[in-house]
């Protein structure tokens, strides 16, 4: 085990607005949340990862210890990383986890000014919801964070969803706030030493997210209509 040293203090801004907790609901391999106007939205990582659903649920199936262990993995360096933004203490890691933490951490120590964590966001324009990793200042820039680990480097080309994904949450924000968003931010902290950081302009992920949408949507209305026929 390794003990990782908290050496920054993160100041904290509370949002603009309370933002309320939702339910979630799990159908068809599929997250909803319930809104407060009672709206049911698919989850963000839901829809921007739509097309590519099949062949990770094919890897998990061929691969369930990896599987396991890199969700255990995730699971584990999102809550170090959440307490460590929290000022709180982050305690102790095992040693892949607390080296995934190091790698990342000169990366989060960039991120300051923190309006929230961990914290659900919705839009009715986009019919999505979901949980936000973080919602701060990254260099200066109001930004979307998100944390991620990963076995080998990621190519910005490979993981466009990532950036869907984040998109979605500055529109949200936006929306719900009223706070336009500047930037996205991927952090991948890699099992090789690498540590990646990725910024991006969402206003250039708008039209694959769009794209996103219209895809999944298509594709319920399809399953919706032949579930209407078998019925029948």
């Amino acid at each position: 085990y390794n003990f990782i040293v908290m050496n920054k203090t993160f100041n904290h801004i509370p949002p603009p607005k309370n933002i309320q907790e939702l339910s979630t609901v799990n159908e068809d391999n599929a997250r909803y949340y319930q809104t407060p106007n009672n709206r049911k939205y698919p989850s963000v990582t839901t829809v921007c990862g739509f097309e590519k659903a099949h062949f990770f649920a094919q890897w998990r199936k061929d691969n369930p210890e990896e599987a396991r262990r890199t969700s255990e993995r995730g699971n584990i360096l999102h809550e170090a990383l959440e307490r460590y933004v929290n000022n709180e203490p982050v305690g102790e890691l095992e040693k892949n986890e607390a080296m995934l933490f190091a790698n990342m951490k000169r990366n989060v120590d960039r991120i300051d000014n923190v309006r929230a964590q961990e914290v659900a966001l919705w839009s009715d324009t986009l019919r999505l919801a979901g949980r936000v990793d973080c919602v701060a200042e990254f260099d200066g820039k109001l930004s979307i964070i998100d944390f991620k680990g990963s076995t080998k480097r990621k190519s910005p080309s490979k993981i466009s969803n990532y950036f869907c994904q984040a998109t979605a949450y500055a529109i949200m924000w936006h929306e719900m706030m009223g706070e336009a968003i500047e930037q996205v931010v991927i952090l991948i902290s890699c099992e090789d030493g690498a540590s990646q950081v990725f910024v991006k302009d969402p206003k250039d992920y708008v039209p694959e997210l769009r794209r996103s949408i219209l895809i999944y949507e298509a594709a319920m209305m399809r399953k919706a209509e032949q579930s209407e026929l078998f019925n029948d």
